[in-house]
């Protein structure tokens, strides 16, 4: 079972993981022993709430087919447990971060004070500026 929060929990058969060979460097463990890990989520047939699902459904991440399944692979350790618990640590934190409420930008002027720096800041750079003309002899 995976927590997300205190009213919202995963039950184990709505989470798919299947253990594969990891790619890449290793040596012979890595071409011997299937360490890796393949996690599929299917949002849609879950028993998350309807606003978490609308929320994962609107993100863009590559993680997340048009389909609605989460797909996640874990190699990075060299345990399966290890690997395991990193892909749903991984998808909780998906899950965690797209129900998050976003801080709602207000925009903002800048003051009068910050306009007359800007101002001043350009006629004294210009003013140096012009002091690099030819020097009349």
């Amino acid at each position: 079972m995976l927590t997300i929060s205190n009213t919202v929990a995963l039950a184990d058969w709505e989470i798919d993981i299947s253990q594969i060979r990891a790619q890449g460097a290793g040596g012979q463990n890595v071409n011997k022993v299937a360490s890796a890990v393949h996690l599929r989520f299917d949002i849609l047939r879950s028993s998350l709430p309807p606003f978490y699902k609308e929320r994962l459904m609107a993100l863009s991440d590559q993680r997340i087919s048009k389909d609605g399944v989460v797909i996640i692979k874990a190699q990075r350790h060299r345990t399966l447990e290890a690997n395991k618990e990193e892909a749903l640590a991984r998808l909780k934190a998906l899950i965690q971060g797209a129900v998050q409420q976003r801080k709602v930008r207000r925009p903002t002027q800048p003051s009068k004070g910050a306009k007359r720096r800007r101002v001043d800041k350009k006629t004294r750079k210009g003013k140096t500026k012009a002091l690099r003309g030819k020097v009349e002899v």
